[in-house]
């Protein structure tokens, strides 16, 4: 291959903003022409040295290095190559004899260069084989050099990439989540209701909405301590954790303000009949003892308002404003049941 073709050609590649993968095959193209080489191929180096792993290769007549063969580091050509300072030789029976993986394929002809990465780490190598002598030029020597340099680089933008993606990942997970329980806060609760109820009216289903506001949480503040109100805080949202079901949404949405929403029956009865037996299961799981740090806490249970929402006939915001609505109505025959007894 020409030089103005070969520089050409990677100007190409390189435009094509290709993956890892991408890339290497065509660089492994261009170096069997440019070497004369039956087998080009990419080796990954794990990180304690244990094993050489073959990523990606080209096999063009009967040598044939297999793509996933892994050998161990210490008995490769690679290896003995990088110990030696030698990387190329077009005797390797003679020079390198006792290597098993050498024989075992059949290699006369070898060329590696490592490829490295910008902090110094060896990533893994770049070799071409034959079983026939090859002459390998200068030319073609510095190719391998610049190949290996482009997949380096090509390695670090794409670990640079995921870094930034994981990044992203955990500051939109800490943005949707409440730092004290872990669940879903107010955030998350509104940008995931939307499309909760979008797929109820496609099911033709109604909405089951919770609003739970902690009673006398206020008290519990009071005379333990915030430490311990926290501390129940979390106790109360792992109850409701523990017991979600299948397709339940549970978020925090204030300070002692919950909601649970999930996907109804289809028809109006049903759905009544759900919602009173949801307010029936939360208001038995959530009274009773909390077994704290340092204290036990007999909680009578939190107010609760749970609707049937039409998702044709409310948003997410007025069913939400229904299902409080509820909630005070709760709370308030709940306050007249403790004054009559």
């Amino acid at each position: 291959m020409a030089i103005d073709n070969l520089i050409e050609r990677i100007s190409t590649v390189l435009d094509a903003k290709y993956t890892l993968e991408d890339l290497v095959r065509q660089l492994l193209w261009m170096l069997e022409l440019i070497t004369n080489m039956e087998s080009t191929y990419l080796t990954r180096i794990e990180p304690d040295g244990s094993l050489q792993h073959v990523l990606f290769a080209r096999n063009t007549k009967t040598m044939q290095i297999p793509e996933g063969l892994s050998v161990p580091w210490g008995d490769t050509l690679c290896k003995r190559a990088l110990d030696e300072q030698c990387s190329y030789t077009c005797d390797v029976p003679d020079l390198w004899g006792d290597s098993v993986a050498a024989r075992a394929l059949g290699i006369t002809t070898y060329a590696s260069i490592p490829v490295v990465l910008s902090d110094g780490s060896l990533y893994g190598t770049l070799c071409a084989a034959s079983s026939l002598k090859r002459r390998l030029t200068e030319h073609s020597r510095q190719v391998l050099q610049l190949f290996s340099q482009l997949i380096a680089q090509q390695i670090q933008s794409e670990q640079l990439l995921k870094e930034l993606k994981d990044a992203n990942t955990v500051l939109a997970t800490a943005s949707f989540t409440d730092e004290l329980t872990g669940l879903a806060n107010r955030r998350a609760v509104f940008d995931i209701l939307p499309r909760l109820f979008a797929r109820a009216r496609a099911e033709s289903r109604y909405i089951l909405l919770v609003f739970a506001d902690l009673d006398k949480f206020k008290q519990i503040n009071d005379i333990y301590g915030h430490d311990i109100g926290d501390e129940f805080l979390c106790a109360f949202s792992r109850r409701l954790q523990e017991n979600l079901r299948d397709g339940e949404l549970l978020g925090r949405i204030g300070g002692d303000e919950f909601v649970v929403a999930a996907l109804g029956p289809q028809d109006n009865p049903s759905a009544l009949r759900a919602a009173d037996a949801l307010y029936a299961r939360l208001s038995h799981l959530l009274s009773g003892q909390y077994h704290l740090s340092s204290c036990v806490i007999d909680y009578t249970g939190p107010s609760i308002g749970v609707l049937a929402a039409d998702p044709e006939r409310y948003t997410p915001d007025s069913a939400m404003n229904e299902a409080d609505a509820l909630m005070y109505l709760d709370k308030k025959y709940r306050k007249t049941a403790e004054q009559i007894q």
